[in-house]
């Protein structure tokens, strides 16, 4: 039988207990790893703070004019890349770690994959709550990448400013080299930042310095950058902006409604695009008491429209109507209307003209027209120009596509009016219309830049490096 347990055996266990080291109860050691921050709602973000546009008398570019640092920065890199999305994330780390109170923003379809490898909160929102939450763009890619930005913003008159780095395939419209980066940022970040001593004439003016002068500088640094002191570039280094132009594009059916809502997005959109529901203007609640018609919602296009026969084997037939005169009948595989920005794109392949980007014009472009005297034409930028098609065409469809971004296939009775969007200054001041891109200010090492403009600096170049705009041939060459 068992034998009983003395007050001995107990002591002697408790010294074997009491030998080995102690450890609480229930305890567990965890790993040290950073919290998995989630993807917040982009609608709870300040709204958009709106940049000022000085106009110089010594360059058609802009001056960028920041009324206090910029908060909400979307970021856009191209889509089925590592690369491009490593350099995306390196870029993040860099402005959110250095520059203080900035939100940054990602398409949902980007978002899930990029916040698990960031150490701080990203944002994410429908397309339709950008325009009123943007501050400023920056796009990693090429050409497309920024089309696709802008389309973000295509139903409205107001778009933030682009920051461009190229990283595509061609890259025509980049202005930055990733490698500037951090130059780049702190240019468009710092703009505006600095007050000339001119200026300070009024005591609100005055506060706005905080009475310290920075080191070096001339001029004062206004208080809302104060927490980046030593980033400032002087008075005379604001970023340049060039604002460029964009169509305007209605598709109405035969009975003349607008049908732009039935336009869907293609595979390089934001999926899904649907046009979102505006809050009713006063110009909406009057046309719901019946006095007016509520305005159709206007496409922006910032390369091109473009109406093709797509798979049919046959030739289009298209009337082309300027100012509601009638041109002529286009017997072609389709038309290109396009900006200046858009005239190196598709209109370029088609063989249309070569304009510069500040020159507000908008081209009509044949693509593969039956007759050799069908020429591309340009017209002034406020020119409207309607496409009908031609019931010669035998109830064939057509494609029409905005910016590659957006579609619809149009048939006999419907018509497509497109006209240029104005650019300028609104009644309070601020400016109106087109694309604001920030525009790369010669660096350091940039070499011999006599009898090249700064406005032409970037485009110059584009033509001679990219384009190979009238490159020599043949042997020795």
């Amino acid at each position: 039988m068992p034998r009983s347990t003395s007050r001995l055996d107990i002591s002697a266990c408790h010294r074997r207990l009491s030998a080995r080291p102690f450890a609480r109860p229930f305890s567990r050691s965890f790993s040290a790893t950073l919290r998995r921050h989630e993807v917040l709602d982009a609608s709870t973000l300040p709204d958009r703070i709106l940049p000022k546009y000085k106009e110089s008398s010594v360059s058609s570019l802009l001056s960028l004019q920041w009324p206090e640092p910029p908060r909400n920065i979307l970021i856009v890199p191209k889509l089925h890349d590592p690369k491009v999305t490593q350099s995306a994330l390196s870029f993040a780390n860099h402005i959110r770690t250095e520059y203080p109170n900035l939100n940054l923003v990602f398409e949902r379809r980007i978002a899930p994959t990029i916040h698990e490898t960031l150490p701080f909160p990203i944002y994410t929102a429908d397309p339709g709550q950008f325009p009123a939450k943007i501050d400023l763009v920056a796009t990693l890619g090429g050409d497309g990448t920024i089309l696709r930005a802008a389309s973000l913003f295509s139903l409205h008159a107001s778009v933030p400013p682009i920051l461009s780095f190229s990283m595509g395939s061609l890259g025509f419209l980049g202005e930055w080299k990733f490698e500037e980066y951090k130059r780049a940022w702190r240019e468009v970040y710092m703009s505006g930042s600095r007050i000339a001593v001119s200026d300070l004439q009024g005591p609100h003016t005055q506060a706005a310095t905080n009475g310290s002068r920075t080191d070096g500088d001339e001029g004062y640094l206004h208080r809302n950058w104060e927490g980046v002191r030593g980033k400032s570039m002087g008075l005379t280094r604001s970023s340049k902006i060039l604002l460029r132009h964009r169509l305007r594009v209605g598709v109405y059916d035969a009975a003349g409604v607008n049908i732009n809502e039935q336009l869907m997005p293609t595979s390089t959109a934001e999926m899904p695009q649907p046009i979102p529901q505006m809050s009713l203007s006063l110009v909406d609640r009057t046309a719901q008491l019946g006095k007016q018609p509520a305005p159709p919602r206007l496409f922006h296009a910032v390369n091109e429209l473009v109406i093709h026969r797509g798979s049919n084997p046959h030739l289009a037939i298209i009337d082309v109507y300027v100012n509601n005169h009638f041109l002529t009948e286009a017997v072609a595989d389709g038309i290109l209307i396009s900006t200046p920005t858009g005239s190196t794109a598709y209109s370029l392949s088609a063989g249309g003209s070569i304009m510069h980007p500040l020159v507000k014009t908008l081209l009509i472009t044949p693509i593969c027209a039956r007759s050799l005297s069908f020429r591309p034409l340009g017209l002034p930028l406020n020119t409207k120009v309607v496409l009908k098609l031609s019931e010669k065409n035998r109830g064939r469809e057509l494609e029409v596509s905005i910016d590659g971004k957006r579609r619809a296939g149009v048939t006999i009775g419907m018509e497509i009016r497109v006209e240029g969007e104005m650019v300028g200054r609104a009644t309070d001041g601020s400016w109106r219309g087109g694309v604001p891109c920030v525009i790369r200010s010669p660096g350091k090492g940039d070499g011999d830049r006599d009898g090249i403009a700064e406005d032409d600096d970037g485009w110059v170049g584009g033509l001679i490096g990219l384009l190979k705009f009238n490159y020599p041939f043949g042997e020795g060459q």
